[in-house]
């Protein structure tokens, strides 16, 4: 006895699966705009009109698409086997309702073939339309990808409520953009990998990182190393090359040999570089802040003149050969500051841990990463302080500290009830705002703290922001700097 209409996905779909193929060339610029009613596939318009296109979609007649339209098992082995590139004309189809005349015919054969559907006992139906789910089960198989990641793709949609033709173009779309993503992450492996110096790795992949991968929490999720090394940024592609990036470590361990591993496969190993950087000194900027300089002409470059992603904003940018070379001289790179500390000890006093204060390290021009003491702690005018890195030497390690005035706040006004425009009376042409707070104070003693937002210095202007509260329309606060980095006498600022 022959079942009704309304079968299960179990009886229906099969359980094999097959691998994804190339795209399908786009045949003509045939303009899949012609239809009346492509525009009723809303927002899967843009992915209508790409199979339509590659003639993968096609219409009722000359002027019709019907998105809208359930749509149904034939088209849908239609759809999947065109998108996917499955092989058609091996087999038949052994269905009492899939006559070898049918149009649909070579697609329901290669779709069963293949795996990704079946039919219920003696019959295929057709003509019967399919539930979101069922059309989710039947594109994860034909491109071999998650099934929980493309129903994610369809978002709120009900899996038992009838799923559309245009839904049905829009997964195919992005199942076989999403395969093709994971295919070359798969494919990707690294090749080599130097230990430039004690801070620096240059690592060479076959082939370029997706820029998904290249944010910091991915990084630090997908380059893992053992004996407790750890990235300290993100990977940055070198100028001059396809996939080479320079990768900052923690501090590595003389004669430890390390392990790569990356997005949770073994990658290689490397010895550690014990080489420090040869950095030439270090003096005071702010009462709280010193500098520690390197130059070009000793041989000592940052990481911004020799990346892809700086090469735009650097006055001379330029590109490593595979010995580090660049016109016959040999250059050490200074890779990023984040998170790196150096020590400064006043004389006859104890040592001190100094952090690297973000966005510091070229923004005045030169390679000069500035360095804050902790919260509350100042250099004492007079004092001979010594300056040492585990990372790095210093031709001249020590400065004398002396009076340094602070930063004078000349202006703030109120951008919205959560951002401020804070303009000093100088420019002072490094990052100096960084990590740095001003305090409003309302007249009822109400305070609000807001924080300087890195890298949005103008000149002499920084933009702040408040973390908790808002400013009220119509209160005037008065505004202080949240410790003694700056001044501000009289300084007012009111929400209009």
């Amino acid at each position: 006895m022959k079942r009704k209409a309304s079968h299960t996905i179990t009886g229906l779909l099969a359980t094999a699966a097959i691998g994804t193929s190339v795209l399908i060339p786009v045949q003509s610029a045939w303009a899949a705009a012609n239809f009346a009613d492509i525009n009723k596939a809303g927002s899967y318009q843009a992915a209508v009109k790409t199979l339509a296109e590659q003639h993968v979609f096609e219409g009722y007649g000359a002027d019709l698409l019907k998105p809208q339209q359930a749509i149904t098992r034939a088209e849908l082995a239609k759809l999947a086997v065109a998108a996917f590139g499955l092989p058609t004309g091996q087999g038949s189809a052994a269905f009492t309702d899939v006559g070898s005349g049918d149009w649909f015919h070579p697609y329901v054969t290669a779709a069963v073939s293949a795996g990704i559907m079946s039919g219920d006992e003696a019959e295929f139906l057709p003509d019967q339309p399919l539930t979101v789910s069922e059309l989710v089960h039947v594109v994860a198989k034909a491109s071999k990808t998650d099934r929980a990641a493309l129903q994610k793709i369809l978002g709120n949609a009900q899996s038992q409520a009838k799923a559309s033709r245009a839904e049905a173009a829009y997964l195919v779309v992005e199942a076989k953009r999403t395969a093709q993503q994971v295919q070359q992450a798969a494919e990707n492996r690294v090749t080599s990998i130097e230990a430039q110096n004690v801070i620096t790795l240059v690592v060479k992949f076959a082939k370029p990182l997706p820029k998904e991968e290249v944010g910091l929490e991915a990084a630090k999720k997908n380059f893992v190393f053992d004996n407790g090394l750890t990235i300290r940024n993100v990977p940055q592609l070198m100028t001059g090359t396809e996939a080479t990036y320079i990768v900052p470590t923690t501090v590595q361990k003389e004669g430890t040999t390390y392990t790569l591993t990356h997005k949770g496969k073994q990658a290689g190993t490397f010895e550690a570089n014990p080489e420090k950087l040869a950095l030439r000194s270090t003096q005071q900027v702010t009462s709280d802040t010193f500098e520690v300089e390197s130059s070009l002409e000793d041989g000592v470059t940052d990481y911004g003149n020799v990346i892809v992603a700086y090469r735009n904003s650097r006055p001379n940018p330029f590109a490593l050969d595979e010995n580090n070379q660049y016109n016959g001289k040999t250059y050490e790179i200074l890779s990023s500051m984040r998170d790196i500390s150096v020590t400064i000890t006043p004389e006859g006093g104890e040592p001190i841990r100094a952090g690297y204060v973000p966005f510091t390290q070229a923004t005045d021009g030169r390679q000069a990463p500035k360095f804050r003491l902790p919260d509350g702690q100042k250099l004492k005018p007079g004092t001979t302080y010594t300056v040492t890195a585990d990372w790095a030497t210093l031709q001249k390690n020590t400065f004398v500290a002396t009076e340094k005035a602070p930063l004078t706040i000349e202006e703030v006004k109120a951008a919205d009830e959560k951002t401020l425009s804070v303009t000093l009376a100088e420019d002072p042409k490094d990052e100096l705002f960084a990590l740095r707070s001003i305090t409003l104070t309302a007249p009822d003693g109400t305070k609000l703290t807001a924080d300087y937002k890195l890298t949005s210095r103008k000149g002499q202007v920084g933009t702040f922001e408040l973390k908790d509260g808002a400013l009220e329309a119509g209160t005037t606060y008065e505004v202080a700097p949240a410790g003694d980095w700056a001044i501000a006498d009289s300084v007012r600022v009111t929400l209009e």
